[in-house]
C-alpha cells in the first residue's frame, strides 16, 4: 500500500472484495484524517470477520454511542486501578522479578522468550481486568495465550482477507479462517468463566477489578440500552483489553531484544546509561525516565521500526468529507497506513535504518516527534498507550540492568517478519548472560 502511493498519491482507493476502500498515506494526510477530522473518521466498518467475532461490540470494533460510553468507562476504570500511577508500577516491577527468576533458570543457555514474555506482560493487564496473575507453569493459561496469538495472526493473513471478501462462500468451506474463529471463541469462553466466577462472590461496594466495576455499571446503565452494558459486551470488552494488552507490548519487547542483539554497541550504551542513573542496587522506576534520554530514544526507535500495527485498524467515515482534495462519501471504509507514517521519508532522516538519533537533539536530549504514531492518533488513539509506555520502559531497563543479550553461538539474528494483524518477529532464541 505504501508503494502504491508512489504512483497514485497519498490518498487513493482500491477494491478489497466487494467494498471500495480508501487508503491514506504519509504523516500529513494521516494526521489530517485522524486528528484534524477526527469525528469524520471515527467509526469502525463492521467487516464480515469483525461481525462474526463480536458483532461490532467491545471497545475496539464498536462505534457511535456504544463506543463512546464503553471507552469512557474503560478509560476511567483503568485509571482508577492504577494505570499511569505508582501502584501499577509496583505491580509491573513485581512481575519483572518473576520473569527474571525464569531467565535465571536458563543459566545463559539459548531459550525462546516468546510465551514467557507474553505471560509476563499479560499478567499486568490481567491484574487490572481479572484481578489476578497466572504462573508461567499454568498450562491452561499458556494454551489461551497460544490461541490468542494464533487468532490475531490469522486475522491479518490471506485467510482473514478472503473471508472479508467472500464471506458467504468462506463460511461454508474449511480452512485456517475457521481456526481463527475457533481460537478467539475459546479465549472468549475462558473470559466468560472468569466473569461467572466473579459474579459468585461479587460485592458491589468493593470492586476488585475491571470486571467487578463493569458488573456495577450494568446495574447503573439499565435505562441506556444503546450503551451496551450487558454481560455479552463485558466479555468482548474484556477480550479486547486482554488481547491488546498482551500481544502488542510483548511483541515490541521481542523486537527490542532482537535489535539489542543486532546492535551490541547500542545495547552497551543503554547499559552505561542505566548504570549511571540507576546503578545495580535498586530496580528502575518511571521517575528515572526523564534522566535517561538515550534509553527512551532506543525504545521509541524499536516501536518505529517494529511497526507493530502496520495498517492501524480500519475506519469508516461518519459523514461526507474531503481529504487531500478528494471527496469521500459517508460510510466509506478507510485504512490509515501507519507504515507510511513511521517510515515517511519527509519525516525521518534515515527511515529504513535503526537509528535512536531520530529522537535525540544535538545535545543528546530526548526529542518528541510528531510523526511517531505507533499508537495511532485522534479520538481512537490506543486506550492502553500509557500502560504500554510504562511496561516498555520498566521491562527493558530491568532486563538490560541485569543481563547482556546475544544470539546463540553461530546464529545470526533474523528480522524475518510474521505478518498477521500485527507484525511480529519469527520465533528466535536468545542467551541472557548475567552482567
Amino acid at each position: 500500500m505504501t508503494k502504491l502511493a508512489e504512483d497514485y498519491g497519498e490518498v487513493y482507493s482500491l477494491r478489497l472484495g466487494w467494498s471500495k476502500t480508501v487508503v491514506v498515506n504519509g504523516y500529513k494526510m494521516v494526521k489530517e484524517a485522524l486528528v484534524n477530522q477526527a469525528e469524520a473518521f471515527s467509526e469502525r466498518p463492521l467487516t464480515p470477520v469483525f461481525h462474526r467475532l463480536n458483532k461490532g461490540q467491545g471497545l475496539i470494533l464498536s462505534s457511535g454511542h456504544m463506543w463512546k460510553r464503553q471507552r469512557r468507562f474503560a478509560f476511567t476504570t483503568l485509571k482508577n486501578f492504577g494505570v499511569g500511577k505508582k501502584t501499577l508500577e509496583c505491580t509491573i516491577l513485581e512481575e519483572i522479578r518473576h520473569l527474571q527468576e525464569t531467565i535465571e533458570e536458563e543459566q545463559g543457555r539459548p531459550y525462546d522468550p516468546h510465551f514467557t514474555f507474553n505471560n509476563a506482560v499479560s499478567n499486568i493487564i490481567c491484574s487490572v481486568v481479572l484481578g489476578r496473575r497466572y504462573e508461567y507453569s499454568d498450562a491452561h493459561f499458556q494454551e489461551i495465550l497460544h490461541l490468542m496469538f494464533e487468532g490475531l495472526y490469522l486475522q491479518g493473513t490471506i485467510w482473514g482477507q478472503l473471508y472479508d471478501a467472500f464471506p458467504a462462500v468462506m463460511r461454508l468451506i474449511p480452512g485456517r479462517h475457521q481456526t481463527l474463529f475457533s481460537n478467539i471463541g475459546k479465549v472468549a469462553d475462558f473470559l466468560r468463566e472468569e466473569i461467572r466466577q466473579h459474579r459468585q462472590d461479587w460485592d458491589p461496594s468493593a470492586p476488585r477489578d475491571y470486571i467487578d466495576c463493569y458488573l456495577r455499571e450494568m446495574e447503573k446503565s439499565k435505562d441506556d440500552a444503546l450503551a451496551g452494558f450487558c454481560e455479552e459486551n463485558l466479555c468482548y470488552t474484556t477480550l479486547d483489553l486482554f488481547g491488546a494488552g498482551t500481544e502488542t507490548t510483548s511483541t515490541t519487547l521481542r523486537w527490542a531484544l532482537l535489535y539489542m542483539i543486532k546492535y551490541p554497541q547500542i545495547q552497551e550504551k543503554v547499559q552505561t546509561e542505566i548504570d549511571r542513573v540507576i546503578g545495580q542496587a535498586r530496580q528502575p522506576s518511571m521517575e528515572d525516565k526523564p534522566n535517561m534520554p538515550y534509553t527512551d530514544a532506543v525504545i521509541h526507535e524499536v516501536q518505529r521500526m517494529g511497526n507493530i500495527v502496520p495498517l492501524n485498524l480500519p475506519r469508516k467515515t461518519t459523514k461526507d468529507t474531503t481529504l487531500g482534495g478528494y471527496f469521500i462519501p459517508k460510510g466509506t471504509r478507510v485504512i490509515p497506513n501507519l507504515t507510511s507514517v513511521l517510515f515517511d521519508k519527509n519525516e525521518w532522516q534515515t527511515p529504513d535504518t535503526f537509528n535512536p538519533g531520530h529522537f535525540l537533539d544535538a545535545e543528546g536530549q530526548f526529542v518528541r516527534r510528531d510523526a511517531f504514531l505507533p499508537f495511532s492518533a485522534g479520538n481512537r488513539v490506543c486506550l492502553g498507550e500509557q500502560l504500554a509506555r510504562m511496561e516498555l520502559f520498566l521491562f527493558l531497563t530491568s532486563f538490560l540492568q541485569k543481563y547482556t543479550f546475544s544470539s546463540p553461538e553461530g546464529v545470526e539474528p533474523s528480522f524475518e517478519i510474521q505478518i498477521g494483524i500485527t507484525l511480529s518477529p519469527q520465533d528466535f532464541k536468545i542467551c541472557a548472560v548475567h552482567r
